[in-house]
């Protein structure tokens, strides 16, 4: 509760977009969890996308130690679930953040990028960690086609 709390408030500072909490899946006794989000693209119009990500319960930091630090793995999927409207995207192959929260306090945070892949008129959605001082090899990935299926 304190762990998301915190991100929660360290979030709001640096996050383009809200996420809404859809879900919660205790995995074990101790208070482990995976928390299920929506997170509806602020410049496509649309477009949601639900993250699912791993929240270490107090009994797990108790025992574990690495107190304020939560694992960087996260799933995504995102879909067309209204009419797509784009608004002014970042249209470079870097692409731009349209979530972010934190996973540690200060190191880690977990970010959804947005990748316009102009040649297959997709929307591309990229679930990873960054962190300062090493990157994470864990990435999720989904996409939204932008063309009518005849």
């Amino acid at each position: 509760m304190f762990t998301r709390l915190a991100a929660l408030c360290l979030s709001l500072a640096a996050t383009p977009l809200a996420a809404e909490e859809i879900g919660e899946i205790g995995v074990d006794w101790v208070g482990n969890d995976i928390i299920v989000e929506a997170i509806s693209d602020p410049d496509v119009a649309g477009v949601t996308c639900h993250i699912a990500y791993f929240d270490r319960g107090l009994i797990d930091r108790l025992s574990k130690g690495n107190w304020f630090e939560d694992p960087s793995n996260a799933s995504i999927s995102c879909r067309q679930t209204g009419p797509i409207e784009i608004g002014e995207i970042d249209r470079s192959p870097s692409g731009e953040d349209v979530f972010r929260t934190s996973r540690s306090i200060i190191l880690k945070s977990l970010r959804v990028k947005r990748i316009w892949d102009e040649a297959n008129q997709t929307l591309v959605y990229v679930a990873h960690a960054a962190e300062l001082t090493d990157g994470s090899a864990k990435v999720a990935i989904s996409t939204v086609p932008l063309y009518a299926p005849e």
